[in-house]
């Protein structure tokens, strides 16, 4: 284990959001255009300060519900904060809003319908969650994918959880292909982020040209960002030449790998770097954004060209959020908003991680080395499962659960709602949920759960609606029921079924209703 200085962290922790700042700015004007971009400085006059950029204010949001909540903050509490406090409905932001109001919690609100699940707005929140747990990438990635679930799923949620662990851990590593390799231990090996990711590793370790780079991340992962909103003959027909089409909303994989290419091309200075990102085109200010931001963890603050921050002057402008709203504190400067973080870190980190009556101020203890990769000690830290959200899951583990499965943690207990693959019912034909209830080896005790199905009375619950079975303290130990109903009125068009989970002999108890829509019945019968 390492110490990281409570001014180390503030250099790192503002070179982050300094970096983030000057990505997204310099990348906006260029985003949505297949082009190959060649400008060398701001095109925005900066004489008011930056524009305002998605790419950060969303993470304000998230840093309020930490002041509040704590490590106790999922993807439920940050479902509400999206509800109240976020303004845009467009894409995957208005889906998973919709979603949220008709009681389809996450990850099924990132997942129903979300043509645009797999695009880049999930990845640009990582810093919030890697700057709260520096050196420590197996909760940054946690929080993360608790995140990204509220409205994303697959490609773009593994993509948040690539960027939180390699960003956490570039606060106490500097290799940054080992970085790399850090950020993919903690995503499904097969998903298309990794092996975008690999492609553009390839490219870079076998000499192949940055233009061709861009031309066989591409076509190898094919989004639509650089045509979307155009027409496809206003397409600058240089930069798209020998670039195929692909599938709408299916954008994170390229443009995480573009991010990936452009620091690797770059080789760590962050000028050539954020040229070469911006010169990739597509999402240009999500790419140099997220690139910047790593960079700026990496290099610290004071590295970072002052011809790149001054213009800038530290202020940071927002667009997505309601911040005339009671309950949100929104800082105005990037400096403001490094002193917030700072604050807010023993809020994650526990006692044994976070001093803050040091001699010499905070100091965090953090990982080092090898123990940086995913692995299975992940999910049996101590002091960790009072805030992980999946007791005896890594979080690449996590990351390969079906959408359908709805997560919540108790204070004893851990409850998983397995909707088998659909969100769907016939009515009169018999439909199966799995609930799932994990001991929390925090108490050291045995315990007996009761879980109870309750519905109205259309509704009938054929088996196991009232259950009670052993709950063990062993590890990978769990209570495991197929809850099965009928609904018989068609005339409802949904159904709610309220799943209650109680320990018998304790006061813990917790319930989360599940709202199931009506299908048509096959033709044929």
């Amino acid at each position: 284990m390492m110490q990281l200085s409570v001014n180390e962290l503030r250099d790192k922790i503002k070179g982050c959001y300094t970096g983030k700042n000057i990505g997204g700015t310099f990348g906006a004007p260029f985003e949505c255009k297949r082009q190959v971009n060649t400008v060398t400085f701001y095109t925005q006059d900066l004489s008011m300060g930056p524009p305002a950029n998605d790419d950060l204010d969303l993470q304000l949001v998230w840093l309020n519900a930490v002041e509040k909540f704590g490590r106790t903050v999922d993807s439920h509490i940050l479902g509400e904060y999206w509800l109240s406090y976020i303004i845009p409905n467009w894409v995957e932001y208005g889906m998973a809003k919709a979603n949220l109001r008709t009681s389809l919690l996450p990850p099924l609100s990132g997942y129903i319908d979300n043509t645009y699940g797999n695009s880049c707005g999930a990845f640009i929140r990582s810093e919030i969650w890697a700057c709260l747990a520096p050196g420590h990438p197996e909760m940054a990635a946690r929080y993360a994918y608790e995140d990204a679930i509220v409205d994303h799923c697959e490609e773009g949620a593994w993509g948040e959880v690539f960027f939180a662990a390699m960003q956490s851990s570039a606060f106490v590593e500097n290799d940054y292909r080992k970085l790399i390799d850090i950020g993919l231990s903690y995503i499904p090996e097969d998903c298309d982020v990794c092996r975008a990711v690999e492609k553009a590793v390839d490219c870079y370790e076998n000499g192949v040209s940055v233009a061709e780079c861009r031309i066989q991340i591409h076509n190898a992962f094919p989004g639509t960002f650089g045509i979307q909103g155009i027409m496809l003959k206003d397409i600058d027909p240089e930069g798209s030449k020998g670039m195929v089409n692909g599938k709408p909303g299916y954008d994170a994989p390229e443009n995480i790998a573009f991010s990936i290419a452009a620091w690797l091309y770059g080789e760590n200075d962050f000028e050539k770097s954020l040229l070469i990102a911006n010169s990739f085109g597509e999402d240009t200010d999500c790419i140099c954004a997220s690139l910047c931001s790593t960079l700026g963890i990496l290099l610290g603050e004071d590295a970072i060209p002052s011809k790149w921050k001054d213009p800038l002057d530290d202020r940071i402008s927002t667009c997505c959020i309601k911040n005339t709203s009671i309950g949100l504190w929104i800082p105005e400067t990037a400096t403001e908003l490094t002193e917030r973080i700072l604050r807010d870190i023993p809020l994650i980190l526990n006692q044994d991680l976070c001093d803050i009556f040091g001699a010499e101020g905070m100091s965090v203890t953090c990982r080092e080395n090898n123990d940086l990769f995913c692995d299975s000690s992940d999910a049996y830290m101590p002091g960790i499962n009072s805030f992980c959200k999946n007791p005896g899951l890594t979080v690449r583990e996590t990351t390969k659960l079906s959408p359908y499965v709805i997560r919540k943690k108790y204070p004893a207990f851990f409850l998983m709602i397995d909707l088998n693959g659909s969100i769907k019912y016939q009515v009169g034909r018999r439909r199966r949920i799995t609930v799932t209830v994990s001991n929390d080896f925090y108490w050291n005790e045995q315990h007996w759960v009761n879980i109870t199905a309750y519905s109205k009375d259309d509704v009938s619950i054929e088996s196991n609606g009232d259950v009670k079975l052993p709950l063990n303290n062993l590890s990978g130990s769990c209570a495991r029921t197929d809850i099965s109903f009928v609904a018989q009125n068609s005339n409802r068009g949904s159904i709610d079924i309220m799943i209650g989970v109680s320990l018998i002999g304790r006061h813990s108890q917790g319930a989360i209703k599940v709202t199931l829509y009506q299908e048509a019945a096959d033709a044929d019968e």
